[in-house]
């Protein structure tokens, strides 16, 4: 997974010096139709008939999730809703229509799911952002700024240990 490298200051303490922090960068997202033939290459599932199930899926998800009840993904996990809330002293007081805010769609993955995606992750410098320019690799952003190499990229970093 790639990454770049951008210099932040803490909003809770902007007296502090800023921080460089990996930022991911994802790529754009496969069509429907060339996902659907990927996922069911070497199957007997033709790729019009993931995408009819896709849509079925879809339209029981809107149904289920609107009632507040989770959408079941097979071995991936699951689609829930959450939401935060106001609070108020009287429960009286309590007015769902305006103390209930910031609905969200959430996936929680289940765990065989997660850890065999985490398991596989490698990161990958893929630049740094500083001062408005966009370096295409820390070793360019290091030859820029008459910084000397290290750190980071070197054997043992994160290639070795991808997650730390």
């Amino acid at each position: 997974m790639k990454y770049k490298l951008i210099q932040k200051v803490n909003p809770n303490n902007r007296e502090e010096a800023p921080l460089w922090y990996a930022t991911p960068i994802t790529g754009e997202a496969e069509e429907a139709d060339s996902a659907t033939r990927a996922a069911t290459a070497n199957t007997t599932t033709a790729p019009i008939e993931l995408t009819a199930g896709l849509v079925h899926l879809t339209e029981y998800a809107i149904s289920k999730l609107s009632k507040g009840e989770p959408v079941p993904l097979g071995e991936m996990g699951d689609l829930r809703i959450t939401f935060r809330s106001k609070g108020v002293a009287d429960i009286n007081e309590f007015n769902p229509n305006t103390m209930i805010y910031e609905a969200r769609l959430r996936f929680v993955p289940k765990r065989a799911f997660r850890n065999a995606i985490i398991q596989q992750l490698t990161f990958e410098n893929a630049g740094v952002l500083a001062d408005g320019i966009d370096y295409a690799s820390l070793a360019a952003y290091r030859k820029a700024k008459g910084l000397p190499s290290g750190g980071g990229e070197e054997e043992g970093g994160e290639e070795e240990f991808p997650l730390g």
